[in-house]
C-alpha cells in the first residue's frame, strides 16, 4: 500500500482517537489525574495529526515541474465566474490533497441586458471575450424550469454576515445547471446519493461548516468532502473530477462511455460546500485519496482567474445538439431532431 493511501487512513484514525478521548473524559471516570489520562494523550494525537497532515500534503504534491496543461472542453455552458482558480495560486484550494492541486470552482453569473429581465435570453456579452468563434458570448440558459412564468433565480445571492443564515438551493442560479463531459471518456465513478444541504453563505453557517461539518466529513472520507461526483477516465492516465453534484441528477453510471459535450448530470450543493457550484479538476488516478493533480485548460476559455467571468455557448449554437436533447436521447425519448420537428427559434435549454 502506497504512502498516499496510508496517510488519509492514519488521519481518520487520529480523529477517531481524539474524539474517543474527549468522550471518555466526560462519560467515564478514568483512574489518575486528567492531564495524564486525557490531556497528554490528546496532545500526542494532535501532534501526530499535524505530522500526518504535513505528510499528506507532501505525498499529494506534484513531483518535479508540472507538465503542459491537458486541454479539454468546458464542462458547462452559459455565463460563469471562477473562484479558487489555479490561475492565481497553486495549490488553488490551499492543499494538494484529493488530487486538487489545480482545481477550480465556478458559480453561475447570469447577466442582465438593458431593458430585459435578469437571467432571460438576450443578455449582454461576457466580461471575458471568447478565444474562438466556438465560444462566442451567448446568454446562459436557465438551469431549471421556473416555478412560475418569467420567474427563477436571476442573481447569485451575496454573502451575509448574519441574516439570512442559510438559503435554499433554488435561490442560486447554478443549482441544477447541466454538466457536460469534457472529452470522450469512460465513467469510472458515478455517485449521487448524498443530500443537497442548505447554503453556508453567512458567518454563522460558515463557522458551522468549518468547525463542525468539515472535520466530520474529513473523518468519513474523500467522498463526503466532494459529495455527489463523477470521475471520468480521459485516457493517458488523466481523470476528470466533477464534485458537489445534485442528488439524483446523474445520467451515467460506472462503465458507461460518454462523448465530449454529452450531458452527464447537474450542479448541486452536496459535500463540503458553501453554495451550489461546480468543483472541477484533473488528476493522475481514479482515487482522490491517492491521486496527484494535473493542470488543465478549457478549450476556448483557458483557465479563468479568480473573479473572472466567461461564457460558453450551447452545443446547438455550434451546430450540434443541445444538452437537453442529449438528455432526452439518453432517457429513451425522441428528440426534436429525431422527430423531424424544426428546432430553429427554440430557446436553448428549454
Amino acid at each position: 500500500m502506497s504512502v498516499r493511501r496510508v496517510v488519509p487512513i492514519a488521519m481518520r484514525l487520529s480523529w477517531l482517537v481524539l474524539i474517543a478521548l474527549a468522550i471518555g473524559e466526560f462519560v467515564t471516570d478514568l483512574p489518575g489525574p486528567g492531564w495524564a489520562t486525557t490531556l497528554l494523550p490528546a496532545l500526542v494525537v494532535l501532534a501526530l495529526m499535524a505530522a500526518t497532515m504535513s505528510l499528506q500534503a507532501r505525498a499529494a504534491a506534484p513531483r518535479g515541474e508540472p507538465g503542459p496543461p491537458v486541454e479539454v472542453a468546458p464542462p458547462v455552458t452559459g455565463r460563469w465566474k471562477a473562484l479558487n482558480s489555479p490561475a492565481d495560486k497553486v495549490p488553488s484550494h490551499g492543499t494538494h490533497a484529493y488530487g486538487q492541486t489545480y482545481a477550480i470552482d465556478i458559480v453561475a453569473e447570469p447577466e442582465t441586458a438593458e431593458g430585459e429581465a435578469p437571467g432571460r435570453p438576450g443578455a449582454g456579452p461576457a466580461t471575458r471575450p471568447a478565444a474562438d468563434p466556438a465560444t462566442r458570448p451567448v446568454p446562459r440558459p436557465q438551469a431549471e424550469p421556473a416555478p412560475r412564468p418569467g420567474a427563477g433565480p436571476v442573481t447569485r445571492p451575496a454573502f451575509r454576515l448574519f441574516w439570512p443564515v442559510v438559503r435554499r438551493n433554488r435561490a442560486f442560479p447554478a443549482f441544477g445547471a447541466p454538466l457536460l463531459a469534457v472529452a470522450d471518456a469512460t465513467v469510472v465513478v458515478a455517485s449521487d446519493g448524498q443530500r443537497d444541504h442548505l447554503s453556508r453563505n453567512s458567518l454563522p453557517a460558515l463557522a458551522y461548516l468549518m468547525l463542525a461539518e468539515a472535520p466530520v466529513r474529513s473523518i468519513v472520507g474523500a467522498h463526503r468532502i466532494i459529495g455527489n461526483h463523477v470521475i471520468l477516465d480521459l485516457g493517458g492516465g488523466t481523470y476528470a473530477v466533477y464534485a458537489h453534484l445534485r442528488r439524483g441528477s446523474l445520467r451515467v453510471r460506472a462503465g458507461d462511455r460518454v462523448r465530449a459535450g454529452q450531458g452527464i448530470g447537474r450542479v448541486g450543493n452536496s459535500g463540503n460546500t458553501t453554495e451550489p457550484h461546480l468543483h472541477f479538476h484533473l488528476m493522475d488516478g481514479p482515487d482522490p485519496d491517492a491521486a496527484r493533480g494535473v493542470p488543465f485548460t478549457w478549450r476556448g476559455v483557458g483557465v479563468p482567474a479568480n473573479g473572472e467571468t466567461f461564457t460558453v455557448v450551447e452545443p446547438e449554437e455550434r451546430g450540434g445538439r443541445s444538452t437537453e436533447e442529449q438528455a432526452e436521447e439518453q432517457a429513451g425519448r425522441p428528440t426534436e431532431h429525431q422527430a423531424g420537428r424544426p428546432v430553429e427559434g427554440r430557446a436553448a435549454g428549454s
